[in-house]
């Protein structure tokens, strides 16, 4: 499928950013990122799945990993697409998609979609980094047929997260570090579930469900440097970092991770919300 660009999108900050230098990384990152985040896809494909042959639009797809399970579930005369605003992430997606996956360059708070396309919506940690999530919701919704289902994950907050924090916290005394805006769009978005409820309710989604998901999941140990020093706000950093700075950060990095290390891997429960809603009619 032709990728397309919006020109009009308001979330010109996180277009800038994933289109720059953390879209190339992500892409760059994409297998060592794929594992870590394997054990959402049974959980979001499982739940979502609205049958063989029906038509599922995927937010904030990236690599596409999600895209093709879900693809893959439902069958040849089924479509799955993947929609992201990055252009590096969408690259590798088209690189990997095989029918009935398909991938979409867009930003999915503007992109004019088919109306009452789509039998299911899902996305694994995308729908947090919107401008507006109220008329991103419903910009989406607006592409959902009538009592089509919505499904996705998002994190949890930061303090049940503790790994996933631990890089910006390891690092602070060598980096300059700001702590951001809980509600701004990024990782932690979401955090609040009542945010969340209010957010689906106003733009139009019915039957909202927001419940706990522990996920376990891992890092291969010789894959764990290169995750916490090239991604986050620690990447974003260290992009500028001297070569006494990043030699100082690295080996506080690399003792603050070594109590997780078990059997090869860094090992941790990634504390998510598992999110249900239906689209109105």
């Amino acid at each position: 499928m032709t990728t397309q660009r919006n020109t009009d999108s308001p979330n010109r900050d996180q277009a800038a950013l994933w289109n720059e230098a953390s879209g190339r990384t992500w892409a760059e990152m994409q297998d060592v990122l794929d594992r870590m985040l394997a054990p959402f896809e049974p959980l979001l494909v499982e739940r979502a799945f609205p049958g063989e042959a029906k038509r599922v639009l995927d937010i904030g797809c990236g690599a596409g990993a999600t895209t093709l399970a879900m693809a893959r579930r439902l069958g040849p005369q089924g479509l799955c697409l993947g929609v992201d605003i990055s252009a590096p992430l969408i690259a590798v997606a088209e690189a990997r998609a095989t029918p009935p996956a398909a991938f979409l360059r867009a930003d999915a708070q503007t992109h004019a979609f088919t109306p009452r396309d789509f039998d299911a919506v899902i996305s694994r940690f995308g729908v947090m980094f919107f401008d507006d999530p109220v008329a991103a919701f419903a910009n989406i919704r607006r592409a959902a047929r009538p009592g089509a289902t919505l499904t996705f994950v998002a994190w949890r907050s930061p303090a049940e997260n503790p790994f996933m924090t631990l890089a910006p916290r390891a690092a602070a005394p060598f980096l300059p570090l700001r702590a951001p805006d809980p509600d701004a769009p990024g990782q932690f978005a979401f955090a609040d579930g009542d945010r969340v409820r209010r957010i689906l309710d106003e733009s139009g989604w019915t039957n909202v469900d927001v419940r706990a998901a522990d996920v376990p999941t891992l890092i291969a140990e010789q894959d764990l440097l290169a995750y916490v020093t090239k991604l986050g706000p620690v990447g974003l950093a260290l992009r500028d970092a001297d070569e006494t700075t990043r030699a100082r950060t690295t080996e506080a990095l690399r003792a603050a991770y070594a109590p997780s290390l078990r059997d090869g891997a860094a090992r941790f429960t990634a504390a998510s919300w598992l999110v249900t809603a239906r689209a109105s009619s």
